[in-house]
């Protein structure tokens, strides 16, 4: 089970993009992410007037490893780090500051 997962809301704690917030949009085998609105990378893609794409310089979020962001507490108002244990037999996420299961 990973500490991170798709939709968890994450924040950025090392490199260019430091403090920025977003949803994890997907996550990578190698341990990368790919999290809205941060590491956005400039992309000179060609047209193709056969399939009706426009071709231009299109931004698109880049990989981010995932040793370069916390999970976001709502309640806390701050990046948090994740826990597991067992409950009812189910093995959960829960955050270690205040205990509480993360739902998802």
């Amino acid at each position: 089970m990973l500490k991170i997962k798709k939709d968890d809301e994450v924040v950025v704690i090392a490199g260019r993009d430091r403090g920025r917030r977003g949803e994890v949009l997907s996550v990578r085998r190698d341990g990368r992410l790919l999290v809205a609105g941060v590491n956005l990378l400039k992309k000179h893609q060609r047209g193709d007037p056969n399939r009706g794409k426009q071709g231009g310089i299109i931004e698109r979020e880049g990989p981010i490893d995932a040793s370069n962001v916390a999970i976001w507490n709502d309640a806390e108002e701050r990046a948090d780090r994740v826990g597991f244990r067992f409950e009812d037999g189910l093995k959960v996420r829960y955050f270690k500051s205040t205990g509480k299961v993360i739902e998802g």
